[in-house]
């Protein structure tokens, strides 16, 4: 007897975000045109390296994607505040500081001429696109479903 697979649609929101980012980031590699420099550009002011995995870009543009899905109206100010971390000062007492903005604004650029987000008009922001939208749950669609969490 022939074994029914059921086909269970899912959304960005379903799945598990990590597993997604490094699927949509996969996705995006064909589609994104990285910065010439890409190799060299440390994230923020706080970091004293360039990140280490060569497709750092790609996945900090599925990361990005993904939050604009899940928040419309998000802006480059927002993300720089999200993926912000704290500033060590040696022994000095620690502080946050922003992420650079240059490399989310690029990014940001680069997924508007794919057409997968677009500026929003009423306040400012950029917002996920029909096409967008269709890609990204898309790409969820082939994740595995997270674990059933189990409560003792």
């Amino acid at each position: 007897m022939a074994e029914e697979t059921k086909y269970a649609p899912k959304t960005v929101k379903d799945v598990d975000a990590h597993e997604f980012v490094k699927e949509y980031a996969k996705h995006l590699k064909g589609k994104l045109t990285p910065c010439k420099n890409v190799d060299l550009i440390k994230t923020g002011s706080y970091k004293e390296l360039a990140p280490y995995d060569p497709d750092w870009y790609f996945v900090r543009a599925a990361s990005v994607a993904r939050k604009i899905y899940l928040k419309q109206g998000i802006g480059i100010g927002k993300f720089r505040k999200i993926y912000g971390s704290t500033y060590r000062k040696g022994v000095r007492t620690e502080h946050f500081c922003k992420v650079s903005g240059g490399v989310i604004r690029h990014i940001c650029q680069q997924l508007e001429k794919a057409g997968l987000v677009e500026k929003y008009a009423k306040k400012g922001g950029r917002v996920i696109t029909s096409q967008g939208k269709r890609d990204l749950d898309l790409i969820a669609g082939r994740c595995s479903a997270p674990p059933a969490m189990i409560f003792t």
